[in-house]
């Protein structure tokens, strides 16, 4: 018991010290001044185009759209394209694009004009549904008129089912 006493009496005196010290305020450090402020003097973009993006930009550089066999319909991987294209023109209210649609040389001539011009048409239907302007978009055909390949063969037509994108205006 003489034991459990001495470890009690230490105790109490160990805590009495402690709480009798003096509790001190932290130092509070002056704070410290503030740098100026960096002014950036670089150009800021704000990320629209300009017609120097027509040469430069490689979304903008790829100006052909292709179809496969008598179809009219926008593939899938040419839509990254026609969205470039319409957010340049949404840029640019004083740009004017001509979309030559054309076709390979099977079918009647009136047949492929007709298609063809259904392809520019799909084109820029695509490209107002991307916010292009109708006003900036001209549609023309040439059918099988203008092939840029002339074999017989399907590797050549492919080549030939397409929609050309021309700048009239930038």
């Amino acid at each position: 018991m003489n034991t459990l006493f001495r470890i009690a009496l230490v105790s109490v005196l160990v805590l009495s010290v402690g709480a009798c010290t003096k509790k001190t305020k932290p130092v509070e450090q002056p704070p410290e001044p503030t740098p100026a402020p960096v002014v950036d003097t670089t150009p800021v973009s704000d990320g629209r185009y300009t017609p120097a993006d027509l040469d430069t930009d490689s979304c903008l550089r790829q100006r052909v759209v292709y179809f496969d066999f008598d179809q009219d319909v926008l593939k899938p991987e040419f839509a990254a394209i026609v969205s470039c294209h319409s957010k340049y023109l949404r840029d640019r209210s004083s740009a004017r694009i001509t979309l030559e649609g054309n076709a390979d040389e099977r079918g009647t001539r009136e047949y492929n004009m007709g298609l063809g011009e259904r392809r520019g048409n799909a084109v820029s239907s695509a490209m107002q549904a991307n916010g292009g302007s109708a006003g900036q978009l001209n549609v023309v055909s040439y059918g099988e008129e203008r092939p840029t390949c002339t074999a017989s063969n399907e590797s050549c037509w492919s080549q030939n089912r397409r929609v050309e994108i021309v700048y009239t205006a930038k």
